[in-house]
């Protein structure tokens, strides 16, 4: 009876930490510029592997929302179990 509750815990623990995830975001430049636009450049690995094009530069997350003066900037890092996920935020008019 003690090892099937063990293993009933050692399951559940397992399946919270596979669906779990943590984000970071990290403040990056700021202006005086007003802000009325967002546009966001982002890329999910998974496993650790990029495929195709992995561009995450402000250029085209600025280019996303028609953003000609960038008032912030930030970037945003979510890990899960087998993704990762990159996002940089732009802000500006």
């Amino acid at each position: 009876m003690k090892i099937m509750k063990n293993l009933m815990v050692i399951s559940g623990l397992a399946l919270v930490m596979s669906i779990s995830s943590c984000t970071v975001t990290y403040p990056g430049q700021a202006t005086s510029n007003k802000i009325e636009k967002t546009g966001e450049a982002s890329k999910t690995i998974f496993l650790g592997l990029a495929f195709g094009h992995t561009d995450l530069g402000i250029e085209k997350a600025a280019k996303a929302a028609k953003i000609t003066k960038i008032a912030t900037m930030d970037y945003s890092v979510t890990v899960g179990l087998f993704t990762t996920k990159y996002k940089l935020i732009i802000s500006g008019e």
